[in-house]
């Protein structure tokens, strides 16, 4: 599995702890949400911002660290496209990112839409054309 990190596994000693076996793939842009700080870092509607692509085997440990489970994070699938593409798809490509919730992060951010926070920011990331690209942002 590909995941689009922007936050705390980003940091090569943190990922560390969380996986036991997993690479960067190099640096990466999501564009369509922006990183907003609360308890942890999480995304918010518009925006883009860097981070890297991690690749693992162990989307179940990635799920706990995040507390998907309890409902603080939520794994959402999100195209990759290539560089320098119009973001109208990646041929069926996607990683998946995380995205926290506001309220219990509180982290100042609002989602549209209705039904729960993780229905509502895949409705976002479906409607609003949210793509990752890669080969920008940190390495």
């Amino acid at each position: 599995m590909d995941v689009f990190v922007y936050g705390t596994l980003t940091d090569t000693s943190r990922a560390e702890t969380v996986l036991e076996d997993f690479t960067y793939c190099g640096p990466a842009v999501l564009d369509g949400l922006h990183r907003v700080d609360g308890e942890y870092p999480t995304l918010a509607p518009g925006g883009r911002v860097d981070g890297r692509l991690l690749r693992t085997g162990d989307r179940a440990a990635l799920d706990r660290y995040e507390g998907v489970e309890s409902g603080l994070y939520a794994r959402v699938p999100v195209p990759l496209v290539a560089s320098g593409t119009d973001g109208s798809g990646g041929g069926g490509t996607t990683v998946e990112t995380y995205v926290g919730d506001p309220d219990r992060l509180s982290a100042p951010a609002e989602w549209p839409g209705e039904g729960g926070f993780a229905e509502r920011v895949r409705t976002y990331v479906e409607r609003e054309d949210v793509v990752v690209r890669p080969g920008a942002g940190p390495s």
